[in-house]
């Protein structure tokens, strides 16, 4: 699943982020999601989110649960 609905992400979920200064490369961070940044119901590149660790970025894949 990609991550340009906002009524598929929720708090806790498993998901992979692009921060901002990896969107040239693409580079993926994996985490849990802390708080749904993204007020709209989708965006085109992302909705983008806050991990429990701190980060901030657009979630390009949700992972499935217990993964």
């Amino acid at each position: 699943m990609d991550g340009r609905n906002r009524a598929d992400i929720s708090p806790g979920a498993h998901v992979r982020v692009v921060r901002k200064p990896d969107q040239r490369s693409g580079k993926l961070t994996e985490g849990f999601v802390r708080d749904i940044l993204t007020r709209s119901p989708t965006h085109p590149h992302g909705i983008k989110v806050r991990l429990e660790s701190g980060i901030v970025g657009r979630v390009k894949e949700v992972l499935p649960k217990g993964s």
